[in-house]
């Protein structure tokens, strides 16, 4: 029955996909105002631990087309054409699809389009469904509903359960397409409250989410999660937090995360310390759980999970189109079976930006990850990687 269910939603994917793109791309020729676009973004990377190397390339290619519907909408359409090695392989995607609609101080949006929570981090990225706004003297209001499961599964990166993570990381497969390409079939709804100089200078966003697992493991969660910005002179200071309620097994357990920093800009300086925590397994708490994975640094890339992340980042701007930065980290695990090796270790990371025209832009990174700086692995080899960055827009 699962599997009945899947293919009917791949047909209807497929279905949506070729109306929404014979509506928006023939309304264009039928619109005066359209901007087209196209960008290529170029990655390779040379890695290793030890004696052991590899080398990784992913190129992607996003044609884009947006334009106007009437007085109060507009519309946007992208694409991407990813290329990898590893194996090689080619896959397409739907990005960001959407039509939007604005009067007076309503807003309304949908389709594909891209949503982030407050901390950036439960949340975020690109889903399928509808969002309304209400701007009023008190901020704005927003409420959204949206689907998974008709993503690029690399692209909505869902990792909650060990299924999906295995899932996520195996290769594309065409000759058995839908049960390869495609993300965790799971809704979530939000509700939003943003107000954009609380107090004159703050700025804060609060949001209730809950997402709803549609598979058969049945992991729903609940997240209640705030952030309040408050710049000061050249100083701003940022302070967040999430509470979330996790319903697996026909058990409901909490989790937490939290979040600190303090920024300093300069012409030509800018510096960050910053803190996170998200709760581990213990006798009163469970691991947070976020539905998106966004790893958290450059070289370890964790999963925000039952970690501390202790971190700077430090850019200087050396010429007009030359940029340089320097990203320290250190990674704490949290929870009761640490048993006091808690101490992951740190990693170093630096990187140069040149970008000589608007449109053109280049990142040469490189560091390492050192458990020898902490008591989890204190012997294990370091994972070191150089990698390289182009993004070119050509119109």
């Amino acid at each position: 029955m699962e599997q009945i269910t899947k293919n009917n939603e791949r047909k209807t994917f497929f279905t949506l996909l070729f109306v929404t793109c014979y509506l928006l791309f023939g309304s264009v020729f039928s619109l005066f105002a359209v901007d087209v676009g196209l960008v290529l973004e170029q990655n390779a990377k040379y890695s290793g631990s030890g004696d052991d190397t590899a080398f990784a390339y992913d190129g992607i290619a996003i044609p884009r087309v947006t334009g106007l519907i009437g007085d109060t909408g507009d519309f946007y359409v992208s694409a991407g054409f990813n290329a990898m090695n590893e194996p090689w392989s080619f896959v397409p995607e739907l990005l960001r699809t959407d039509v939007s609609w604005q009067s007076g101080g309503m807003g309304f949006t949908v389709g594909r389009m891209v949503y982030d929570d407050p901390l950036g981090y439960i949340a975020s990225g690109l889903f399928d469904g509808g969002r309304v706004t209400f701007n009023t003297g008190m901020g704005s209001f927003s409420a959204g509903a949206w689907y998974t499961g008709l993503l690029y599964k690399k692209r909505a990166n869902i990792e909650m359960t060990e299924n999906e993570y295995i899932a996520n990381n195996t290769v594309l497969d065409y000759k058995d397409f839908t049960n390869s390409y495609f993300a965790p079939r799971r809704a979530l709804a939000a509700v939003d409250w943003e107000h954009n100089g609380l107090g004159e200078k703050a700025i804060a966003r609060l949001s209730l989410l809950s997402q709803l697992d549609l598979t058969e493991e049945k992991i729903n969660s609940q997240y209640l999660a705030g952030k309040i910005t408050m710049p000061y002179g050249v100083f701003s200071f940022d302070l967040g937090g999430c509470f979330e309620l996790i319903e697996a097994n026909d058990e409901i357990k909490s989790a937490f995360a939290a979040e600190a920093a303090v920024e300093w800009r300069h012409a030509v300086h800018y510096l960050s310390l910053g803190a996170k925590y998200t709760s581990g397994e213990s006798d009163t708490q469970t691991a947070f759980l976020p539905l998106t994975t966004n790893t958290q640094r450059y070289i370890l890339e964790p999963k925000l999970s039952g970690l501390t992340i202790l971190s700077l980042d430090y850019t200087a701007r050396l010429r007009e189109t030359f940029s340089a930065g320097l990203y320290p980290a250190y990674f704490m695990l949290n929870g009761a079976d640490s048993d006091g090796k808690n101490r992951l270790g740190g990693e170093i990371y630096a990187a140069l930006y040149w970008s000589p025209a608007p449109d053109i832009g280049m990142k040469l990174g490189g560091g390492a990850f050192m458990p020898s700086l902490g008591n989890v692995a204190p012997d294990e080899k370091a994972n070191w990687r150089v990698e390289l960055n182009v993004v070119l827009a050509l119109f």
